[in-house]
């Protein structure tokens, strides 16, 4: 059955990990868009500031705390949702942590507590939507990342349940569709984007984490999401140079794993002292859109082409992944 997605003013979206970064920027453009938004993540005190914010600026937003490692919690905010504006038209599977390390030094419950956001999180948002969506048909959008389908020295944990996200959501839907159920499911690949994560991340690096470059500004994710909400899109690279780096990696995987560790200085800056404590098992509680350190870039032609369906985003992919591949082979030939 083919999924009958609302305009944005007649739909109401749910979106986990709103309290910062991604999730943040996607609930304040949709509620200025004219959706009903739903804020949901583990702090209230931040999330009710964030509503009241945008009901003061003529939106429509409500909140619900939740842990998205926790089944019930996400359930009971689908609940909520559903009292408060009476369905759930969007789901969006955003919420997610980070660890800094190499992966022989990643503390094990550290390790076990990304799993369970990153990727269990997800699991319980994907049951819990199917579950609301499949009665009147909506959107089903996760986030992953361009690390979904590259390997990332120094960020391997994160890598490796980005790489579980995909698979679970590309499972899930062949058996959507096998069903015929009018859930449209889509995978959100981010570059590098402007977002507290590595502020926020564990880390066992030498001083402030980074986000891998370039870096890309969230509003562009957030327009993908938006985008993915009203009209049905399988995957979205959000970056052109992220998805030229997947492309070197995928045609030269061996080059990879000569040149990859030279990537690992740029996850880390020892002249900016780190940050004292992550937000693993606790709430930050800032509140922000942009890390402090870095700003992203407003425009990326890639993203915008494949949104448009323009001819020219497989042009402007091709090139971009040509181009990375002749810089790696010919730092591959300076070694």
């Amino acid at each position: 059955m083919t999924p009958m997605l609302k305009p944005l003013a007649e739909q109401v979206i749910l979106i986990t990990g709103a309290s910062s970064g991604i999730g943040l920027a996607t609930a304040r453009m949709a509620a200025r868009r004219g959706a009903r938004v739903m804020l949901v993540a583990r702090d209230g005190e931040t999330l009710a500031r964030i509503a009241r914010e945008i009901e003061a600026t003529g939106g429509k937003a409500d909140f619900a705390t939740a842990d998205v490692g926790d089944l019930r919690d996400v359930q009971r905010a689908a609940t909520k949702t559903v009292e408060r504006f009476g369905r759930i038209d969007t789901w969006v599977n955003n919420a997610g942590v980070a660890i800094y390390a190499k992966l022989v030094d990643t503390p094990m419950d550290e390790h076990e507590r990304l799993i369970r956001t990153n990727y269990l999180g997800t699991v319980h948002g994907c049951l819990t939507a199917v579950e609301h969506l499949q009665r009147e048909g909506g959107a089903l959008i996760t986030i992953g990342s361009i690390v979904s389908d590259i390997a990332t020295p120094g960020m391997g944990a994160y890598a490796a349940s980005k790489h579980a996200v995909k698979g679970y959501v590309d499972s899930l839907r062949i058996e959507i569709q096998g069903d015929r159920l009018p859930i449209s499911v889509t995978l959100i690949k981010p570059s590098g984007i402007d977002t507290p994560v590595g502020e926020h991340a564990a880390n066992h690096l030498e001083g402030e984490a980074l986000i891998p470059p370039p870096v890309y500004a969230p509003d562009l994710v957030a327009e993908a999401i938006l985008d993915a909400a009203q009209h049905r899109r399988r995957d979205v690279t959000v970056g052109g140079t992220g998805r030229a780096q997947v492309l070197a990696a995928q045609h030269f995987p061996g080059l990879l794993d000569r040149l990859g560790h030279r990537l690992l200085p740029w996850l880390h800056d020892p002249a900016q002292p780190r940050t004292a404590r992550d937000n693993l098992a606790a709430p930050f509680g800032d509140g922000r859109e942009h890390s402090r350190l870095q700003h992203g870039r407003s425009v990326s032609l890639y993203e915008s082409a494949g949104r448009h369906r323009f001819v020219t985003a497989t042009a402007i992919g091709s090139g971009l992944g040509l181009a990375a591949l002749a810089f790696m082979q010919r730092r591959g030939k300076e070694i």
